[in-house]
């Protein structure tokens, strides 16, 4: 198993699911210096497989693929999502929408692991669920690397018994879905204070993310102990994502963020709009039964340019993200934080 080399390509392309990550952005930010992710979850096997090997010659140097290991399903959720779903009816209805059914699935958990066993990429993390012991020794017997997320330093001796390669220590400052096994719906450590708190408690190196748009927030937790640095948001507006144009446009609009289960069942850092200021409250911890549901509207908003139904993932840095080339944006990233380091 050949280790990425972290001290040389310390920043990261952080892997966003669900549009904005496409093999065009992992390939220039790879070009720029920034080691990429390609974001696996909501992908059928066959859509991932493509999307590694269109990538592996254009990431020489290598690359990481994430996933969603399938989250516990509990037969409460069912009948929350439902629940959920007719205070949500009124609301859809005047927007012309049906909603989704809810449902429990596994993203196609054991076939992407197939493709990715037979991959080998460099890197693959996980988010959400643990991926069990038997596929972390697939993958590690394969040649990658794997990591897992935790958003509490507990989460770390999960980790350790597991006998995974590395730590992705997501701050409560993400944007996104909270990745971490455990979704307790209420506050988590920031970054800062995680990343210290894992370098005090586990052995195994850090990947800390969240709310970091510039070389000079980067080079902070490299200082603090972090072998390296993800930037998810700050790469949204880049023209090579596949972000949607009402997404790019909310960034600089809107100054608001907030953590709610609206959208998914599952806790995620978002814009504000009336759908979380409306629903927050009320949104269960039902994951993915609440994404099914909420779907449709979510793309109808997309589709519409209606922002009030839309999804905006962003991290608490997304004021400062700068609508570059992704290339450009990875290389002033780059110098960034040579420029701090050298301070």
């Amino acid at each position: 198993m050949t280790a990425p080399d972290w001290a040389a390509r310390p920043l990261v392309l952080a892997p966003m699911a669900g549009g904005p990550s496409t093999v065009a952005l992992a390939a220039a930010a790879a070009r720029g210096g920034v080691f990429p992710f390609l974001a696996g979850a909501y992908l059928t096997s066959a859509r991932l497989a493509a999307d590694i090997e269109e990538l592996r010659p254009q990431a020489p140097d290598g690359f990481g693929v994430n996933v969603f290991a399938p989250s516990p399903d509990h037969p409460s959720m069912l009948e929350e999502a439902r629940a959920y779903a007719a205070k949500l009816a009124p609301w859809a209805a005047a927007a012309g929408v049906d909603l989704g059914d809810p449902r429990y699935d596994d993203d196609d958990f054991d076939a992407k692991v197939d493709v990715l066993v037979a991959a080998a990429p460099d890197v693959v993390s996980f988010a959400f669920g643990w991926p069990p012991a038997t596929v972390v020794e697939r993958l590690r017997a394969a040649g990658s690397q794997v990591w897992v997320t935790v958003n509490d330093p507990a989460e770390a001796d999960w980790a350790h018994e597991l006998g995974v390669d590395g730590l992705v220590a997501q701050g409560w400052e993400a944007g996104g879905h909270r990745g971490g096994p455990v979704d307790t719906g209420g506050p988590q450590p920031g970054v800062r204070d995680l990343v210290t708190a894992l370098r005090d408690r586990s052995h195994l190196p850090v990947m800390a993310a969240g709310g970091v748009v510039s070389g000079d927030g980067a080079a902070e937790l490299l200082h603090l102990g972090a072998t390296a640095v993800a930037l998810g948001t700050a790469f949204l507006a880049c023209p090579e994502a596949g972000t949607a144009p009402v997404h790019v446009d909310a960034l600089a609009r809107r100054d608001r963020t907030v953590v709610t289960r609206a959208f998914t069942g599952r806790s995620a850092r978002a814009l504000a709009t009336t759908w979380t200021d409306l629903f927050t409250d009320v949104a269960p911890a039902a994951y993915p039964h609440v994404h099914h549901v909420t779907a449709p509207l979510r793309a109808h908003g997309k589709a519409t340019g209606e922002a009030e139904l839309v999804h905006l993932w962003a991290g608490a840095g997304h004021a400062r993200v700068r609508p570059l080339p992704a290339t450009e944006l990875a290389r002033l990233l780059v110098a960034e934080l040579g420029a701090a380091k050298s301070r």
